[in-house]
Order: C-alpha cells, then structure tokens, then sequence
C-alpha cells in the first residue's frame, strides 16, 4: 500500500507523531464497527493520558450497540459536536483504509490530516502512515504502540476495554483465521491490564435488540443461494428496511446470517440503505476466495476474508446479478 507524497512510518515515528501536546481529533470510518469504535476511544485515552485533548470524529453516529464503548467518554461522534474551543492541532485517523471511507469527512479534512495508523491490506494511503496489513486489527496496533510507549504511558482497565473490544470484534471472538498466536498474546496482555472481557463479548455477540432480531429473521427469508449452495447472498432492499423501521446499522450482521448457513463458503449481503441506486456490500469468506480482490473490481476493499464495496445499479436484482457474476467464476461448475 503507497502513495506518492505519504510515507509509510516505523512504530517509533509513528509513536513520536503521537507525544506532543496538543488538541487531536482522531477521525474514523463511516459506519463504524467495533474496531473502529474501540480505537478511536482506545486512541483517544492514550492521548490524553500524555496530557492532549482529544476527540472522536466520524460522519457517522456510534451505533447503539457500541455505546458501551463511549458511554461517559462523548455523547455524540458527529462533527457538529466537536467543542467550540478545541483548537486543532493534529488529526488522526484509525481503522479507515481510503478517503471513500471516511466519508463527509474527507471533503473537511483532506490535506489536513497528519497520520493514518490501519490494518486493511488494500486501500488508499491519504496521509502519512503506519501500517501493519498482517495483523487482526487496528487495536492490535494501538495495543502495540502502547506496550512500546511504557511506562510513560501505563495501561488502565478503561483502555484495555477498549482496545480489547477493537480486537475480538474484528476476530469475530477469536474464531476468525485472522486471530494469530501475537493477536491472542495481545488478548492476554489485555486481561492481564483489567479489560472486563466478559461483559465486552456479551455485548458484542450475545446483547441484540429485537428490532436486529426481526431484520435478521428477514434476512433468512431472503437469502439466496448460487454454486451449489456454496455462495449465499442476502439482498435487503429499502422498502423492507423501511417497513421495518430499521436503521442501517440493524443490517450490518446480516451477512453473518449467510455466512452461518450450512455449505456457504462466501456470504454477501447487499444493503439499499436509501430508496436510490447505491447499493452497500459486505462480503466473507470461509474458502480460499479473496473478496478483498473480488470487492476491488467494484472500487472497494479490505480483507481476503472480509471485505466490502459499494455499486450502483437501477435495482437490488441488478445489483446482486452484477456480484454474483463476479464471485462464479471461482466456483466452476463441477
């Protein structure tokens, strides 16, 4: 991953890019996930630790079932919220792998932002950047810089949970193949500073609202099957969002219900989170297909094994017709 005109850091200018004083807004992806979430915060209690000021930015609000995360911290991440008096000095932006994916943000920020710290393999460096692509996720790097950064800067429980929450949500708890001897040595080191893991895996695995609940029975509903069954795609499309009076963040598991569907080894969910034709994907694989390059084909990103884009279409069978095709050919028949 480069760039011309942005350079790729060691961990020790990454971690000198961190030590001065200053007010830090720390920038991360639109709809935010649990890594994203728990970096940002994670971030933002090491720098103030070092005696900054720092705020969480995103052009999306915190879901609901990550504001566990941020309860006591920030009331709201949208940047309308950033406090009058805060005096920018340094921008930050964790767990976000190209300018698409900050959104809104972008537009305010490009030019302006003077780290990117990320995990993806695939993306658009925007910044000056510290990258490690074969790591679990970006709090297993935060995890890192702050190991390196004792005892100048010791660990707290808060801050354990937080970087804890980063790392089981993008291993899906430890069971996905990105989970390596380092990230569960990091786990350890976790617990060992007080990360309340229990409760952290309750909320992000077992806590759902019904209302989650009733779009994922949906989903199932929805699911359609090509290869022999081995790709599952769930197409949701905005009028049953709507009927259901759900937000977009209640459709972001619902690729798990394909994934979970016995003899699927690609899942697909495809979002209408409008009544327009832009259509959000969101892909995982159990096999040896990579949907990072498969996503790629449609201006995205991410992962070999989870990855996502987005395609604009006249209608959700257009659009699923479109990824269908693309996913096939690594499924020849017979």
């Amino acid at each position: 991953m480069h760039e011309a005109g942005f350079r790729a850091l060691t961990r020790g200018e990454a971690i000198a890019r961190l030590l001065p004083v200053g007010d830090t807004l720390i920038l991360f992806h639109v709809h935010p996930d649990g890594d994203a979430v728990g970096s940002a915060f994670a971030l933002r209690r090491m720098l103030e630790a070092l005696g900054s000021r720092a705020y969480c930015v995103c052009a999306d609000e915190i879901p609901d079932r990550l504001r566990f995360v941020t309860d006591g911290v920030q009331e709201s991440a949208l940047p309308e919220s950033i406090p009058a008096d805060f005096a920018v000095s340094r921008i930050v932006a964790v767990d976000t792998a190209s300018p698409a994916q900050l959104g809104a943000l972008y537009e305010r920020f490009a030019g302006k932002i003077d780290l990117m710290l990320d995990h993806h393999e695939k993306g658009t460096p925007y910044a000056d950047y510290y990258i490690l692509p074969g790591i679990s996720a970006t709090g297993e790097l935060l995890a890192g810089l702050l190991q390196e950064m004792q005892p100048a800067l010791e660990p707290t429980p808060a801050l354990a949970s937080a970087l804890y929450c980063a790392i089981s949500s993008d291993t899906g708890c430890f069971r996905f193949s990105n989970t390596s001897p380092e990230t569960l040595r990091t786990a350890a080191r976790l617990v060992e500073w007080g990360a309340d893991t229990a409760q952290i895996n309750h909320r992000l695995f077992e806590v759902k609202s019904r209302l989650q609940m009733a779009v994922e029975s949906e989903g199932a509903q929805l699911l359609q099957l090509y290869a022999d069954g081995r790709i599952g795609v769930i197409p949701f499309p905005y009028a049953r969002k709507k009927a259901l009076g759900a937000k977009d963040e209640h459709l972001e598991t619902l690729v798990d219900v394909a994934r979970c569907t016995e003899g699927v080894e690609v899942a697909v969910a495809i979002r209408q989170p409008e009544d327009t034709g832009r259509f959000r994907v969101s892909m995982r694989s159990s096999c040896a297909v990579d949907v990072a390059a498969v996503c790629a084909l449609f201006g995205g990103g991410g992962h070999k094994k989870a990855a996502g884009c987005t395609v604009f279409c006249n209608t959700i069978a257009e659009a699923t017709d479109k990824i269908v095709a693309a996913l096939l050919p690594y499924f020849p028949a017979g």
